[in-house]
C-alpha cells in the first residue's frame, strides 16, 4: 500500500476523533478537549495518508533534546499490518535520533511487546530499571 508520511501540523478534530474511535481509545474520545489541548502542545506529530484518507498518526512529546516520549501511535485497524506504524515510529526515530531517551508506555501485549522489541526498545525490566506512572 503506498502512503505518504508528513506533519500534522492543522489539527481536524473529527478526523482524529474518527482515527481514535477506531481503535477504541475512548479515553481520548471522550474528552475532545483534552485531545484538541494535547496535541496543540505536543513536540511533533506525523500523520501517514493514502490520498486524503488518515491512516495513522505518531505523537510526540518531551523536550527534544534529552527526552522524547512517544504518547500515541495510532493505525486504522484496517490498515495495521501494512508498514505504517513501522514507518512512522521510523520516521520519528530519526527526527530524534541525537535524543538521549526515547520513551513510551503500552500494552503488555506479545504484539506490542514484538513491534516495539523489533524497532530497537526495551523494556523497563531488561535494563534492570522500573517504569512508574500516576494516573489521575
Amino acid at each position: 500500500m503506498e502512503f505518504l508520511i508528513r506533519d500534522y501540523d492543522k489539527y481536524n478534530e473529527s478526523e482524529i476523533l474518527d482515527l481514535y474511535q477506531s481503535v477504541g481509545w475512548t479515553n481520548y474520545t471522550d474528552s475532545p478537549d483534552m485531545l484538541k489541548n494535547a496535541y496543540a502542545h505536543s513536540l511533533k506529530v506525523l500523520a501517514a495518508y493514502a490520498n486524503d484518507t488518515l491512516l495513522g498518526i505518531i505523537r510526540v512529546v518531551g523536550d527534544g533534546y534529552s527526552i522524547v516520549y512517544i504518547q500515541d501511535i495510532i493505525v486504522r485497524q484496517k490498515y495495521q499490518h501494512q508498514g505504517i506504524g513501522t514507518a512512522l515510529l521510523q520516521e520519528i526515530l530519526k527526527t530524534y535520533e541525537a535524543v538521549y531517551q526515547k520513551s513510551l508506555l503500552t500494552e503488555n501485549t506479545e504484539k506490542t511487546i514484538r513491534f516495539y522489541k523489533s524497532a530497537g526498545f526495551e523494556m523497563d525490566t531488561d535494563i534492570d530499571c522500573r517504569a512508574f506512572i500516576k494516573m489521575y
